[in-house]
């Protein structure tokens, strides 16, 4: 089956080929100016459909905006400082992609307008004072949907009926509530659940020991950057001892998961081209409510069902997005 998840696909060789500031091509005097702060690079993170989605609406860099790219490399101790550079180049928006990534460009400005996407929760986090109402310089979309966050274990319970001993693997330090309601449905399936926290890539061997203390058949993977950068270890993990993987992002099912559930990323990324246009338009991001993801996608994959001797229901299968063989 066709995904119909292109998050990861990249925004197409023409556009982020070029080197990325000569990519500030003698644009019209008029033209605005958009600032980008980024946690990897234009080449890594995933921010093709949101240039595909800005030219679509007319703007197109070196021709009606010009774009300013500040990245990290994977490296969060140039965060403050790149946040200060694309703050000094006065853009009419800044575009910060991720909880970890926003913080930095709220503290180097309360006035210029700033559109974020990011999978921790804004209030939480300090980001803004509501969802309804930002009450400052910044707004855009959030993953986090906590009333759904309990999804996922019970997509696991359905797709693996007798399974009952679960660890969740996830970053206290991410703010959401994901883990909270995935104990609170844990509680409610009869699944026994265990809390395996990592703050640091050091943490993770103790937290495997732990599982396999505990004698989990089932493992479930909160996202973070910090997770995320440890995709291969965690997988691999999961894949040696025969755990039962899920997930909330789709990406980790291609991987090897045998589920996910979450949030549709391109739909949030259309929501955010929307938003920088609107900005760019006049509004002020305080007037603009962040928003929740709406659409959600089930992703399995049969492979790992296969390699684990499991039978997904049918029931399941014919409500899935995404069936990878």
């Amino acid at each position: 089956m066709t995904s119909r998840r292109s998050f990861i696909a990249g925004v197409g060789a023409g556009v982020l080929a070029f080197p990325l500031r000569t990519m500030a091509q003698q644009a019209p005097a008029a033209a605005k100016r958009v600032g980008m702060l980024l946690f990897n690079s234009p080449q890594i993170d995933p921010i093709g459909p949101l240039i595909q989605g800005l030219k679509d609406l007319g703007y197109e860099d070196g021709k009606t905006i010009t774009i300013d790219y500040r990245f990290a490399e994977g490296r969060a101790e140039r965060l403050p400082q790149l946040a200060a550079e694309l703050v000094a180049l006065k853009p009419d928006v800044i575009f910060a992609f991720g909880g970890d990534v926003a913080p930095h460009v709220k503290k180097a400005t309360s006035t210029i307008p700033v559109v974020a996407l990011v999978s921790t929760d804004p209030v939480q986090s300090g980001l803004v004072a509501s969802l309804a109402r930002p009450g400052g310089n910044i707004t855009g979309v959030t993953q986090v949907y906590d009333e759904l966050s309990g999804k996922v274990i019970e997509l696991l319970k359905e797709a693996v009926p007798g399974i009952s001993r679960v660890s969740v693997l996830w970053n206290p330090d991410h703010a959401d509530p994901e883990f909270q309601e995935i104990k609170r449905a844990g509680s409610t399936l009869g699944v026994n659940l265990t809390s395996l926290e990592v703050r640091r890539s050091s943490d993770f061997a103790a937290a495997f020991e732990t599982a396999l203390r505990e004698r989990s058949e089932g493992l479930i993977i909160i996202s973070s950057r910090l997770l995320l950068q440890q995709r291969r270890q965690i997988v691999e993990f999961g894949a040696n001892n025969r755990i039962v993987m899920a997930g909330n992002w789709s990406a980790w099912a291609k991987d090897g998961l045998l589920l996910t559930y979450g949030a549709n990323a391109n739909d949030m990324m259309r929501r955010i081209v929307i938003y920088m246009d609107k900005v760019l338009k006049g509004a002020r991001p305080a007037d603009l409510p962040m928003e929740r993801p709406t659409r959600f996608e089930l992703t399995l994959n049969q492979g790992t069902a296969r390699k684990l001797g499991i039978a997904i229901p049918p029931t399941l299968i014919a409500r899935a997005d995404e069936v990878i063989e």
